[in-house]
C-alpha cells in the first residue's frame, strides 16, 4: 500500500514540476499517462520466414541471429535470391540488422506502399466505426511521405504507434555516422512533423546532417533518426520509469551492430540522445563495444546512474541543457524504481558540458544557429578541438 502510495507521489511530483516549467505543454501532456506497451518480438511474416525452405537452406531467425550472422547469410545469396526474400518477407527484411543496406530501403519500401495501401482501404471501409476510418487515414497521412523520392527507410514497423528509422547522407560511404534517439512522443506520426520539423528525429538528424556539410563538405557524413522503440507518451507513468528504455536497449545494440557490420565508418557511431531518448543511451552504454563512443546528452532527465564513470569505459559523455529548457526543474533523483537519477549537466557528474547558447526550451536544440547544433555536429566530425563549452 505505501509503495503504491510513494508511486502515485512520486508521478505527482515529475508532472508538477513540468507543469511549473511549462505549464501550457506540460500540463496537457500530463494527463496523457496511458502505459505504452514495448515491441520487443520480431515483426509480421517472421513465423512464416522461419519456416521457408524455398532456398534451400535454413533462413536466420529474427528472434535470436545477431547482426554478424544475417550478414554472412545475405553475402551467400545471389541477387535474385535477395530480391526473392525482399519482395516476399519486405517487413522481415526490411527490419533486420546486419541485412544490405540497399536491400532494406527496397524491402521497407514495398512495406511502407503495403501499409499505405491498407490505411486506405481502412479509411473507407463503412463496415468500420468512424474513428477506426479516421485512424487509418491518420496512419495514411504519416505513411505516404516516406515514399517520397530520396527517402532512405532502414526500417519501418506498423505495429503500435509505428516505428521507423530514416538515414540522411549516404550511409554505405559515410565516415561519420551518427544516431539520433528521439524521447517521448516519437513514433511514426511524430517522425517527421511538417509544422514544427525541428521537434521531431528525423528534422533532429536532417539538421545534423546539414551543419556537417557545411562545417566539412569533404566528408562524407551520415545522421540517421531511429524512431524505433516504443517512447513514452507525454509525462505519464511511462516517462518516471526504465521500463521502456530497458526494452529499447537490445533493439538499439543490435541496430548498431547491423550498423558495424554494413558500414564503414572511420569511428564508431557517434549517439545525440535527446530527453527520455537519453535514459535509452544510458542503459545501453555499458553494453557498447569498441572503441570510444561519442554519447551527446541533451535535455535529459538522467541516464540512471550517479556519474559518467559509472556508463564504462567505452563512452565519452558531452551534455548540454539550456536555461529555458523545463527538464532542468523535474526532480533528478531516483526513488524505488521511479526518476533517472543525477543530472548529466552537474558538475559532479563527470561530462564534458557543452554551450547550447541561443538553443530555447526543451526543443530547441536542432535550431540553426545555436551552439548546441554547431556541436553536435562538430563533436561527430570528432573535430573534438572546436568544440564549444558552457
Amino acid at each position: 500500500m505505501q509503495r503504491r502510495r510513494l508511486k502515485r507521489v512520486m508521478i505527482g511530483a515529475f508532472a508538477a514540476c513540468a507543469v511549473l516549467a511549462d505549464a501550457g505543454n506540460a500540463a496537457a501532456q500530463a494527463t496523457r499517462s496511458n502505459e505504452q506497451v514495448a515491441i520487443t518480438t520480431p515483426p509480421a511474416g517472421a513465423a512464416a520466414w522461419v519456416q521457408d525452405h524455398s532456398l534451400g537452406r535454413t533462413l536466420p531467425d529474427p528472434a535470436t541471429a545477431d547482426a554478424a550472422t544475417v550478414a554472412a547469410f545475405f553475402a551467400s545469396l545471389t541477387p535474385a535470391e535477395q530480391q526473392q526474400l525482399a519482395q516476399s518477407y519486405p517487413l522481415v527484411v526490411g527490419n533486420l540488422d546486419g541485412a544490405p543496406i540497399q536491400l532494406r530501403y527496397q524491402a521497407n519500401r514495398i512495406a511502407v506502399q503495403n501499409e499505405l495501401d491498407r490505411a486506405l482501404a481502412a479509411s473507407t471501409d463503412k463496415k468500420l466505426h468512424a474513428d477506426q476510418r479516421a485512424q487509418a487515414a491518420s496512419r495514411a497521412n504519416d505513411s505516404r511521405p516516406l515514399l517520397e523520392p530520396g527517402r532512405q527507410i532502414l526500417a519501418f514497423d506498423p505495429r503500435g504507434r509505428g516505428l521507423v528509422t530514416e538515414v540522411f547522407g549516404d550511409l554505405a560511404a559515410a565516415q561519420r555516422i551518427s544516431v539520433v534517439v528521439p524521447g517521448s512522443d516519437s513514433d511514426l506520426g511524430h517522425h517527421d512533423p511538417k509544422d514544427r520539423p525541428l521537434q521531431s528525429s528525423a528534422g533532429m538528424a536532417r539538421a545534423v546532417q546539414a551543419e556537417e556539410q557545411k562545417l566539412s563538405p569533404g566528408v562524407p557524413t551520415a545522421v540517421i533518426a531511429w524512431t524505433d522503440y516504443v517512447s513514452p507518451l507525454g509525462l505519464g507513468p511511462d516517462a518516471v520509469t526504465s521500463r521502456l528504455a530497458d526494452a529499447a536497449v537490445p533493439r538499439l545494440l543490435r541496430f548498431l551492430d547491423g550498423l558495424h557490420r554494413t558500414t564503414a565508418p572511420a569511428a564508431p557511431p557517434s549517439l545525440i540522445c535527446h530527453s527520455y531518448g537519453s535514459v535509452v543511451c544510458g542503459e545501453a552504454a555499458p553494453k557498447l563495444r569498441g572503441a570510444t563512443t561519442d554519447m551527446m546528452i541533451l535535455g535529459s532527465p538522467g541516464m540512471n546512474v550517479d556519474n559518467a564513470a559509472q556508463l564504462g569505459t567505452g563512452v565519452q559523455v558531452w551534455a548540454t541543457r539550456n536555461p529555458a529548457d523545463w527538464i532542468g526543474n523535474v526532480p533528478y533523483l531516483e526513488v524505488g524504481g521511479l526518476g533517472h537519477g543525477a543530472d548529466p549537466t552537474s558538475p559532479d557528474f563527470g561530462a564534458e558540458r557543452i554551450s547550447s547558447a541561443g538553443a530555447v526550451g526543451h526543443a530547441g536544440y536542432f535550431d540553426p544557429g545555436t551552439d548546441s547544433l554547431y556541436n553536435f555536429a562538430t563533436i561527430a566530425l570528432g573535430d573534438y578541438q572546436d568544440v564549444k563549452y558552457s
